[in-house]
């Protein structure tokens, strides 16, 4: 999975970046975590513009930096390029969540860890790899778990952009189990195809728990 690494990654950082005292640092909060209140359909008309292949913003800005060499792309017709498309809208949408996330547990590490690393001479990558990550270690393991499931169940993007296509480039098990259940009325089918999906989110996400459980039982 792709979506669940990058977006992990860009949270963690993005909370590290406005974990810090400056001016219109509530702005910055504001603007990062506002895509994810805004609703998923309306998120999702704006980038079909967006993706636009005639004047859409993206390929426009594709053919700036490149001086007119590359694009424009029809996005959401290429069955190479419309579920990256769609993966690129949602870790833009979803990240703000995250963010939030690691920075309550950002701001929950104790300041005198810093204060002592400083004191022995730690640098800014010493301190983060020996005293940020180990300190976020639960709070990464729930972010993952949540942005797993998040992406399992993508379905009102899909809905919305492409309708499963082109040539079911697109089509994710929730927005197949809709359609079947609805659309093909195989409401069986669709229940049979739920239960599954069900056990396979299950069987990602037992692992990482037993980790967790072994890891703190180590600890005791």
């Amino acid at each position: 999975m792709i979506v669940v690494p990058v977006q992990t990654s860009l949270a963690l950082f993005l909370a590290i970046l406005i974990n810090r005292k400056f001016r219109g640092v509530a702005v910055f909060r504001t603007i990062y975590f506002s895509p994810v209140v805004a609703p998923m359909v309306v998120v999702a008309v704006i980038w079909s513009f967006l993706y636009n292949p005639g004047q859409g913003l993206i390929n426009e800005f594709i053919k700036a930096i490149s001086f007119g060499h590359l694009g424009p792309y029809d996005w959401l017709s290429n069955p190479g390029l419309a579920l990256p498309a769609i993966m690129l809208l949602s870790i833009w949408q979803g990240v703000g969540f995250q963010m939030v996330v690691y920075l309550v547990g950002l701001q929950g590490i104790p300041e005198s860890l810093y204060e002592a690393a400083r004191v022995d001479g730690a640098g800014s990558w010493q301190k983060f790899w020996h005293i940020t990550l180990p300190q976020l270690r639960n709070t990464t393991i729930f972010v993952l778990i949540a942005t797993t499931i998040l992406s399992f169940k993508l379905y009102t993007q899909v809905e919305v952009m492409t309708q499963g296509g082109p040539e079911n480039a697109t089509a994710t098990v929730v927005w197949y189990m809709v359609h079947e259940s609805i659309h093909n009325v195989r409401v069986g089918y669709a229940s049979a195809v739920a239960v599954v999906f069900f056990l396979v989110v299950l069987m990602r996400v037992i692992p990482v728990l037993r980790s967790v459980v072994v890891t703190e039982e180590r600890e005791m």
